[in-house]
């Protein structure tokens, strides 16, 4: 049995952000200067009583209405997703409700950030190749500017909302291949948001710098940029390696590669460390930034429908990397 993509379609919310207002927040920062960085010239902001949930909906009706998906076809839910409705229930069990779905379904949540798009699809295609299921929703969605204090200005410059469904399915325009994975919890305290849950339940009221100057709350979104950075040009290259040589496969075999949407900057220095050539490679996020596990779903669906840069034929390596640490990447047959 063999899984595909059959299906993508994304959501954005309305509000929008541009680094002309960040720059109103931040007179010491230069507008153009952030884009020329970063790549994003503006991002999606979640209202402040829609939810991952919400957005995941949304994106869901999308799917069904843009490619004629009967709802009744759908077997089993994944939503990818570290911005749950509650501690409890399962914000699956919730979509399922609210999508009118049959109650004779699979539906369960996880737990990662931009790795999850990748994760989601082993999972579903291990659901596929096993018999469990035949037609999976996997949805990702992500409101990370909610844990974002307002006066962080490089967590805000990059994050943007954003939600995407994809249609698994026995088949469809995008075989999928093989999967790399990778964890290495050592870093999880490089991103990471300490309060409000079983470990931290209160908040701490801590907000202060760390030694690289970052903004440091333990009640809110905590990135060390230079960790993060420095862990994905260890941990990009040998998941690479590591796919070649399970698929038997070279970067020349490749026609296209897409990574995680993160920023221009750390997009175009992987890049380069990997030595991948610039008209195979796709940066899109001047419009979204960074929407963490939706990235990878919004720039496959882009690159196939907007810009052309996947047909039929080609052979595609995505890749997702960072919190947790999580990796992970596969090789998908259009």
């Amino acid at each position: 049995m063999k899984a595909f993509i059959k299906a993508i379609s994304y959501y954005l919310p309305e509000k929008v952000v541009t680094n002309e207002d960040l720059e109103k927040d931040f007179p010491e920062w230069n507008a153009e200067k952030v884009s020329a960085k970063t790549g994003i010239f503006q991002r999606h902001i979640s209202a402040s009583e829609e939810t991952a949930t919400d957005m995941a909906v949304i994106a869901a009706n999308k799917v069904f209405a843009e490619y004629n998906i009967d709802r009744k076809q759908i077997d089993y839910i994944l939503f990818c997703t570290q911005s749950p409705d509650y501690k409890l229930p399962t914000s699956a069990c919730l979509i399922q409700k609210r999508l009118n779905l049959s109650s004779n379904i699979g539906a369960l949540d996880f737990n990662l950030g931009c790795s999850g798009y990748i994760y989601g699809l082993s999972l579903a295609k291990g659901l596929i190749c096993s018999g469990i299921a035949k037609n999976i929703l996997l949805l990702t969605a992500e409101t990370y500017n909610k844990y974002i204090h307002p006066t962080d200005k490089g967590n805000r410059s990059l994050f943007g909302d954003g939600a995407a469904a994809s249609l698994i399915s026995t088949d469809g325009f995008a075989e999928i291949g093989d999967f790399v994975l990778g964890t290495d919890g050592n870093g999880a305290n490089n991103l990471i948001v300490k309060t409000g849950c079983a470990r931290n339940p209160q908040k701490m009221n801590d907000m202060g710098k760390d030694d690289g100057g970052y903004m440091q709350s333990s009640d809110y979104l905590y990135m060390n940029g230079s960790e993060i950075f420095n862990f994905t040009l260890e941990a990009v290259p040998t998941l690479l390696n590591q796919l070649f040589e399970k698929t038997q496969l070279s970067k020349e075999d490749i026609d296209y590669y897409i990574f995680h949407q993160a920023n221009k900057f750390m997009l175009n220095t992987i890049r380069k460390v990997c030595v991948l050539p610039k008209e195979k490679f796709y940066i899109n996020l001047v419009n979204t930034g960074n929407t963490v596990s939706s990235t990878l779903p919004i720039a496959l669906k882009d690159a196939m429908e907007s810009n052309h840069c996947i047909q039929a034929g080609m052979k595609v390596v995505i890749t997702g990397f960072g919190v947790g640490y999580s990796w992970g990447g596969c090789i998908l047959f259009f």
